[in-house]
């Protein structure tokens, strides 16, 4: 389909699109939500109104359909190059249509097209989906319903159709026109403890034993945050099986005909003994020009980069002497800290560690395939599995193709994902780590990075679950088809799901069948088995059914342009057959029945999008800097880059000026390049060569004219170029490199000095610095060692391991690797006046915690 590709819609005039109604329905895990976007003419000519949205990428979109002027029209799902014809053909001949698709290159994007809106005419439009909530560590299940879509990178070389490329209109987020609201209904028969809102609520009805429990959303939100709950249920998660019936009167050989089954398990898997010591660990870390945007839309709430830069000094202190280690920041290009993984030492930790403090928001674009591609070319290290994080906002418009790198090496590493902020893409950060068999996690609002990467790193520690398999006893006659693929990777705490088709004659309502699921762990083979009845339940909206689909998808589905032809026409097929959307397939409607056709020239409206104030500020200038960073020489250095010529994160210039004129009077710098005629790039995939964004630039320095100085970025200028100051303060918080130091701002506490006074070997040194975390001199420290002449560094590290047990302890999920490390050391090195140490410690701290904390 031609997409319209016009520039703002004038803000005065009026926005079709009125307001966003959500109602939601939980029960136990699974969430029913259907959403009405309602939309009214009030223009005196026809319009096609074309809004761009967000939906989680494990949603299965299953209905879609219209209510016009009192008239309901069902759309069908076909062939997305068919309905995209159909759309076409309908609104020439001035017919209504409406079209509903997912983009094709990320499965967390769908755009909704309204074509022939008359005058005066009001339309809702409905979409209904079903999804699995994701299971939190404190064992909460947390609902998200995104209401914020970021602006998104276009890797080099990406398919030209997404949804995202088009020049939606950006408003603050006070100015949208339209309004959310969320009514949720949710139901547990163990019963409900509580529910959390990251948004405002009105109030919660509980009914009957707390099985039931009734929430909406408080009038007036803003579309600055994605609206999140967290779901407390009385008891813990216990294994299930639900058996859901199939659809009458459906031809043979179809999913929708047969009984499905959702297979839930917990499995108990014991904590190992001793944690692994080997591995090679690689963090990527997005610097990003919007990795500078604030982790929150609170006044104070830290910047990304700096959650990320005390996030990677908490991994390096954890990580086990002996492994392998190395740290990458990626943007428009990547820098490694090393050409290769090094050694995890005294000296690559500090080194590392010196390199950290001087990372900045600064390489630009999005660009994450090269940095991906660069590390999967690297030679495994012999007993060194390689365990790769991932950091990053996620603003990457073609996911597909960053989950193909993912999965092609997916057998020989396991990636562990992590989207930080709102809006961070769920296909990306989802997909990555689901095709690789790592875990997803989602950083938003106040919640803190560290402890979050921390438990990934605890479970990447963790001894293989080996020989994982999945076996069914059922009657005669009956047999089970996996529609999920087999489960090849778990970890402790986690929940596994898996979906199968039952296939073949169902036997008398009182027979059972049983689902085992083996595993191996450190020699020792485990079972879980769950019994449950074979009398499938009836459920209109045949949700099992939905979600089994959709997690075939997931395997198959590559994206509209890049799939294979085998699993494409299996998308097709199961995509038709079960009304679950696709990237190959669309919802279309059309309207016959009018009086006569519309008439008069049809007006291109497109839905505007709220900007968070950050994210479309420093876009401006990075889109800037994309366009002309190619065409010069690289200047010499000993850091490591791989490039690629870009496209600009906007088309035109004067696009992204119009489209963030809001933002008041900003001039794009003048970056400093001198350029003759563009220079082709060489072929070497490394490049030695002085960063383009200098490591170690210095703050934004403002003079006393109220303008932003933009600091040198390592190129020839013959003067500094000025950005004047939005309404938003871009220099104070948002444009701002100003947090560098991790003294500073929100890292200015104890803890973090603390975590980066410890040395690689776990223990510390008496220092001035440890001083200060105690709050004691460290001549009062000196006099209380207890063996006169003993290693100063036993009675250090003693004191403070007892300082985060007394004042951190509710953070011990942030620190107990790297206690783990100090415990350890103490044993080697301080084995035979330990016990002295520790007990003149406590004396001497006054300390609560329990001596045992000691034991081996």
């Amino acid at each position: 389909m031609v997409r319209p590709c016009g520039l703002l819609t004038d803000q005065k005039k009026p926005v079709p699109l009125k307001s966003i109604s959500v109602t939601l329905t939980i029960s136990e895990f699974v969430a029913g939500v259907s959403a009405t976007l309602n939309y009214e003419n009030e223009e005196k000519v026809p319009l096609e109104v074309v809004f761009v949205f967000p939906v989680d990428e494990d949603s299965a979109v299953y209905s879609f359909e219209a209510m016009v002027d009192g008239k309901k029209i069902v759309a069908e799902l076909q062939d997305k190059n068919e309905a995209r014809t159909s759309y076409e053909n309908a609104i020439s001949q001035g017919h209504q249509a409406f079209l509903l698709e997912e983009d094709d290159s990320s499965r967390d994007v769908f755009c909704c097209n309204l074509g022939n809106l008359p005058p005066g005419s009001k339309a809702a439009l409905s979409l209904k989906y079903v999804q699995e909530l994701p299971l939190e560590a404190d064992g909460a299940l947390r609902y998200v319903l995104p209401a914020v879509l970021n602006p998104r990178y276009q890797l080099s070389g990406g398919p030209e159709g997404s949804c995202l490329t088009m020049k939606t209109p950006v408003v603050p987020v006070e100015d949208l026109p339209y309004t959310l609201s969320m009514d949720a209904t949710i139901t547990s028969q163990h019963g409900i403890e509580r529910v959390q809102c990251n948004c405002p609520l009105s109030a919660t009805e509980y009914l009957g034993d707390k099985t039931s429990a009734q929430i909406s959303l408080a009038d007036g939100h803003k579309f600055d945050r994605d609206v999140e709950l967290l779901i407390y249920y009385r008891e813990v998660h216990t294994p299930s099986v639900a058996v859901e019936m199939g659809k009458p009167a459906t031809k043979p050989d179809c999913l929708m005909g047969d009984p499905s089954a959702m297979v839930s398990f917990y499995p108990n898997i014991p904590e190992a003994q001793s944690a692994i010591t080997c591995g090679e660990f690689i963090f990527l870390m997005d610097r990003s020009g919007s990795m500078g945007c604030p982790m929150s839309n609170q006044d104070k709430s830290q910047l990304r980069i700096e959650a990320a830069k005390e996030t990677l000094i908490w991994l390096l202190k954890s990580l086990p002497i002996g492994c392998y280690f190395n740290i990458y920041g990626f943007g428009t290009f990547y820098e490694a800290f090393f050409q290769n993984s090094v050694k995890y030492t005294q000296d690559t930790m500090e080194e590392a560690l010196r390199r950290v403090k001087l990372m900045q928001a600064d390489l630009g674009g999005t660009e994450i395939l090269a940095p991906l591609k660069n590390i999967y070319s690297a030679a495994s290290i012999p007993g060194h599995p390689l365990q790769l994080f991932v950091f990053t906002d996620g603003e990457v418009d073609d996911t597909f193709s960053v989950i193909r790198e993912v999965k092609s090496n997916g057998l020989r590493h396991r990636c562990f994902s992590f989207g930080i902020g709102e809006g961070a893409s769920t296909s990306l950060i989802k997909g990555i780590a689901r095709v690789s068999g790592g875990t997803a996690e989602f950083i938003t609002g106040e919640e803190r990075m560290q402890s979050k990467a921390l438990r990934a790193l605890k479970r990447s520690l963790q001894p293989v679950v080996e020989d994982v398999s999945l076996g069914w006893n059922l009657p005669p006659g009956l047999a089970a088809k996996m529609l999920s693929p087999e489960p090849t990777v778990i970890f402790r705490g986690q929940r596994l799901i898996i979906y199968a088709q039952l296939t073949g004659k169902m036997p008398p309502a009182e027979s059972t069948g049983e689902v085992c699921l083996k595993y191996t762990l450190q020699g020792k083979s485990f079972e879980n088995k769950v019994i449950f009845s074979l009398q499938p339940k009836f459920d209109a909206n045949f949700t099992v059914h939905r979600l089994a689909a959709k997690s075939f998808l997931q395997t198959k589905d590559m994206g509209f342009t890049d799939t294979p032809a085998n699993d494409k026409k299996d998308v097709l097929k199961v995509s038709i057959e079960c009304g679950v959307i696709s990237s190959h397939t669309a919802f279309i409607a059309i309207n016959k029945d009018l009086n006569k056709p519309v008439q008069g020239p049809l007006v291109h409206r497109d839905i505007p999008r709220p900007a968070l104030c950050c994210n479309s500020a420093i876009r401006v200038l990075i889109a800037d800097a994309d366009h002309k960073i190619f065409s010069d020489p690289v200047p010499q250095s000993t850091s490591y880059h791989c490039m690629s010529r870009q496209k600009n994160y906007f088309s035109h210039s004067s696009m992204m000026k119009k489209s963030l004129g809001f933002l008041g009077q900003v001039k794009l710098p003048d970056l400093g390049f001198r350029s003759k005629k563009p220079r082709p790039l060489r072929g070497c995939p490394l490049v030695m060569g002085r960063a383009h964004f200098s490591t170690n630039r210095t703050n934004l320095e403002t003079n006393h004219t109220g303008q932003v100085k933009l600091p040198a970025l390592g190129f020839r200028s013959k003067e500094p170029r000025l950005v004047s100051k939005s309404p938003f303060e871009i220099g104070r918080a948002h444009f701002s490199t100003n947090r560098t130091k991790l003294e500073t701002n929100h890292t200015d506490d104890h803890l973090v000095q603390l975590i980066s006074l410890q040395n690689a070997d776990g223990s510390w040194c008496l220092s001035e610095g440890l001083a200060v975390v105690l709050g004691m001199s460290l001549k009062d420290i000196l006099a209380a060692l207890p063996i006169k002449g003993a290693d100063s560094s036993g009675w250090a590290t003693v004191l403070a391991v007892l300082w985060l047990h007394d004042n951190c302890k509710d953070m011990k999920c942030e620190w107990e690797l790297l206690e783990r490390k100090a415990v350890a050391w103490i044993h080697t090195h301080a084995g035979s006046v330990m016990h002295a140490l520790v007990k003149a410690a406590v004396d001497f701290l006054k300390s609560s915690a329990d001596p045992a904390i000691f034991a081996p």
